[in-house]
Order: C-alpha cells, then structure tokens, then sequence
C-alpha cells in the first residue's frame, strides 16, 4: 500500500538499487578474470561485514568493493567509497585472511567503479590499490 510514497519521496527503488548492484558485481567479476584473476568469493559475509568479491591475482589476496552507477554526472568514482565503508572492508578482509589462515599472502584492497547507463553496455573501470589500512 505504501509502496507509491517510497517511489515518490525516496530517489531510487531498494529493488533497483540492489538488481543494478548485482549487474555491477558481476561485470566487475567478469571484467577481472578477463584480466588473469581468479575468484575466490563472491560477497562474502562474516559477523564483521561483507565484501563484494574476493580475488587471486598471482599470490596476492585482492578484496575489491564494486560501486555501480548509472549517470556520468556522478563524482569521481574514487569518492564513491567513504573511509568508513573502507574500514569495514579492512575489518571483513582481516576476518578471511584468518579464517583462511592466509597470513603468509600479500593482499590489496582495489576499487571497481562501473558506469551501467540503461540499455547501453557497462563500462569499467579498475583501481588498484584504492586503498591502504
């Protein structure tokens, strides 16, 4: 019954978020194993948080936060993520690296930023090491 006053007051749909948030994490995955890398988890959950993808590039553990947009007239996609949102990045990858017991691993925290216009093909693009704890 409410749901007409969410699509009115609030700027995007929970359920169109979520569907362009999906297409964004599987282009980034797609994009990246392109690339060499090889896919560990895909949003990984733990009592800490959760990760969007988890990848193996060579030896070294890469945690990497997916953003999606669908307008250019976003910012600069390295803003897309606040310091807070990257700390607890670095709280769940500190969770894997243990429950994995993966210490002797280097590993980097990269940011996929994909610009997903409607009815036109997704553009990525990749940063590594977007952030350093």
């Amino acid at each position: 019954m409410l749901g007409f006053l969410r699509r009115r007051w609030f700027a995007a749909d929970p359920d169109d978020r979520s569907t362009l948030g999906a297409a964004g994490e599987r282009a980034a995955a797609r994009f990246l194993r392109r690339k060499g890398y090889r896919l560990l988890a895909r949003n990984y959950r733990c009592p800490t948080g959760e990760l969007d993808l988890i990848f193996l590039d060579g030896r070294t553990i890469v945690f990497v936060e997916v953003r999606t947009r669908q307008s250019e007239a976003d910012n600069d996609p390295a803003d897309w993520v606040a310091p807070g949102k990257w700390r607890q990045v670095h709280r769940v990858a500190r969770y894997y690296i243990h429950e994995k017991d993966a210490y002797d691993r280097p590993c980097r925290f990269d940011l996929v930023a994909v610009l997903s216009p409607k009815g036109r093909r997704p553009q990525v693009q990749h940063y590594p090491e977007a952030y350093s704890p």
